[in-house]
């Protein structure tokens, strides 16, 4: 186990690598700009100032790629710290919000809105509703069979998201092929490309309320993952504490639906790469999954725009580089198993 200091040099140094890959974000792109006019600009316009550059370097660093930076680092780091919280919760290093279905849930939630042509706000409150029936019918699953396994309820999980699908491939079938359908392909395949400084503060509240909870709840969840009787005999509400995170979890993934659609594999590994990093405590996990989640959410995003000539969906990046990873952790745990 990684001492205090140990912990807090490894979350310094994480905050300065998210700094310095923000500042890389801002710089690289089909309208390159050098680092330092990138951070005249930024300075310039947090104190109001005349910014020292061109007006088209200016626009492209405030109005394009800083609002998608900002949304990178933000769901990045709600999905990871969903995902490390429903491991916690569910005492299952397999669980995330894709085996849970919650991502496919939101995602569903999401394309019925689309389809009444609702509003960006309709959109998230349909998008949360969606995900926390997919992931109250996982629940649910495995207690109707009067079922504890860990195996029942990814089980569960997988029967939800299959059904899932199968809704999300009805709706694509009765959507409007000229509009409707690009938008349900566009947040069931993720992308940062039309992101804004009011879209992303319209879910910003709800993840910053959800993330303060869950972090205040981060050392009873460590008691939760002992056991329910050892949590019981501490003290432990068990049943209310499962449920608000769980309902906190939900929150953050169908809030980072409603900005960026589905984004794979990122709940599911990024919480166990902190845990190699800071340990298994949800105190000291949590806060570095979120700022690894950030991080990688912002290199994949980078990436998925200046790689090709086209952008591409962020859920093919984060799937050919999380499962490959994942893999490496399974054998890795093998490994320390013999």
């Amino acid at each position: 186990m990684p001492s205090k200091w140990l912990v807090l040099s490894i979350n310094i140094f994480l905050l300065a690598a998210l700094a310095i890959c923000v500042v890389w974000s801002l710089c690289v792109g089909k309208y390159p700009i050098t680092p330092l006019e990138s951070l005249q600009i930024l300075y310039a316009n947090i104190f109001g100032l005349a910014a020292p550059t061109d007006q088209m370097a200016e626009n492209v660093v405030m109005g394009l790629r800083l609002p998608r930076i900002m949304a990178a680092v933000v769901i990045g780091a709600a999905l990871s710290m969903s995902g490390a919280t429903y491991q916690g919760i569910f005492k299952n290093p397999l669980v995330s919000p894709d085996f849970l279905g919650v991502s496919s849930g939101a995602c569903i939630g999401a394309a019925i809105a689309i389809l009444m042509a609702l509003s960006g706000t309709g959109i998230q409150i349909f998008a949360f509703c969606g995900g926390l029936l997919a992931v109250t019918i996982t629940v649910a699953i495995p207690r109707l069979l009067k079922s504890d396994s860990n195996i029942m309820l990814v089980l569960s999980g997988i029967i939800v998201g299959g059904l899932m699908a199968s809704l999300l491939g009805l709706l694509k079938y009765i959507a409007d092929p000229e509009t409707q359908l690009a938008s349900i392909v566009y947040w069931q395949m993720g992308s940062l490309s039309y992101v804004n400084l009011p879209t992303l503060g319209s879910v910003l509240p709800a993840i910053i309320i959800s993330t303060i909870v869950i972090l205040s709840m981060s050392w009873w969840i460590d008691v939760i993952s002992l056991g329910e009787r050892d949590a019981q005999t501490l003290g432990v509400n068990v049943r209310w504490t499962r449920n608000v995170a769980i309902l906190c979890s939900t929150l953050l993934t169908a809030s980072a639906v409603c900005v960026a659609g589905t984004i794979g594999w990122l709940g599911l590994v990024i919480p166990h790469f902190a845990r190699m990093l800071v340990g298994p405590e949800n105190t000291r996990l949590l806060p570095a999954a979120a700022l690894v989640g950030g991080i990688f959410l912002l290199v994949v995003d980078t990436a998925a725009r200046t790689v090709g000539s086209s952008e591409l969906p962020l859920s093919i990046l984060t799937g050919i580089i999380g499962a490959p990873f994942f893999a490496w952790l399974l054998y890795r745990r093998r490994m320390n198993l013999h």
